[in-house]
């Protein structure tokens, strides 16, 4: 529960006596008494009708109230506090449309909101490294790196390497001094500030990560890498197929999935996306990539479960093959 209500930070209503009461909603929501937090939130919305961090922790609180007790009104109630918050925030920094989803009310988004992944990142910053490694066991960029060098012809080095949603900069750590040249693509301007004090990156840059790699010279990477990135990415093929264009011949694309056991697209309630084989075999075939590794993985501990996922590592082929010669008649 803690995760969802970090994705309801919010610089405020603007009236202190909402903002009280909102706040008093998220510890009562953190702490299991959804009773009290849906009293709180409504208290809070008496206040500041139009504040959409309320109407989004209102339909949290709803939810997890329905999943207790099953009552098809709090669903219901859930819905309509859900859909006012997009209402009221079309950019969906609280991630609206992902809930709707979630619950049965519209289709999967094929990508998670822009605004939403920056307002989580900005949010988690300072305290990402720490979360993520020592409480999460993350480790996807090692085990990304040691995919990378266990290919028959080895890793060696890279001139330059793009590494996609690079966060505070563990992937370029994980590479070490294999990467003689890195650029860093983050949404989150804080992310990017922390992955500057490493002095690990040439280069960084801020902004979508689709839109961004069009920026790139076409064959001019050595090695593309998005560890936990694919999570917010549902829809697979404009960063794999952006990522082969800035390939050199021979270059590799290694990242990672959270997975299932199905073949589709899975939306979770962890507000991330899992996906099947197939989804991933086809986005690296369609950008014409070679599969070289798919690799099942732990990619980190939550709530005390291992939570299963791919390392996906992909060539660009040398050349493209050459057509059968028709001597002349």
């Amino acid at each position: 529960m803690s995760r969802l209500l970090s994705l309801s930070r919010s610089s405020g209503s603007g009236d202190l006596l909402a903002d009280r009461r909102y706040a008093y909603a998220q510890a009562c929501l953190a702490e299991g008494e959804t009773q009290a937090a849906v009293e709180m939130a409504e208290q809070a919305l008496e206040i500041a009708p139009r504040y959409a961090p309320a109407w989004f922790l209102l339909g949290q609180a709803r939810e997890a109230r329905h999943r207790a007790g099953g009552d098809p009104a709090d669903h219901h109630g859930a819905l309509r506090a859900y859909a006012a918050a997009l209402d009221l925030d079309p950019d969906d920094a609280q991630g609206a449309r992902m809930a709707l989803a979630r619950n049965g009310a519209g289709e999967v988004p094929g990508a998670i909101s822009p605004t939403y992944i920056r307002a989580l990142f900005d949010a988690y910053a300072p305290r990402f490294e720490r979360h993520l490694v020592d409480d999460l066991g993350y480790r996807a960029p090692e085990q990304i790196v040691a995919a990378l060098d266990a290919l028959p012809e080895g890793s060696g080095a890279y001139d330059h390497v793009l590494d996609l949603g690079c966060g505070t900069g563990l992937v370029a750590a994980a590479l070490g001094p294999r990467a003689r040249r890195l650029t860093g693509i983050d949404l989150s301007p804080l992310m990017l500030a922390e992955a500057a004090k490493g002095n690990r990156y040439a280069r960084l840059v801020e902004g979508d990560l689709v839109a961004r790699l069009a920026d790139e010279p076409a064959a001019s990477a050595d090695l593309v890498t998005a560890a936990d990135v694919m999570i917010y990415v549902g829809a697979l093929t404009g960063v794999v197929d952006g990522a082969a264009r800035v390939l050199r011949p021979g270059g590799h694309l290694a990242f990672s999935v959270q997975s299932h056991t199905g073949d589709g697209l899975i939306l979770g309630t962890d507000a991330r996306y899992a996906h099947g084989d197939a989804l991933v075999r086809d986005a690296v075939a369609r950008a014409g990539l070679t599969l070289l590794c798919l690799e099942s993985a732990t990619l980190r501990h939550e709530a005390g479960r291992a939570v299963p996922g791919r390392i996906v590592v992909a060539r660009k082929p040398l050349s493209k093959p050459c057509p059968d010669f028709i001597p002349a008649d």
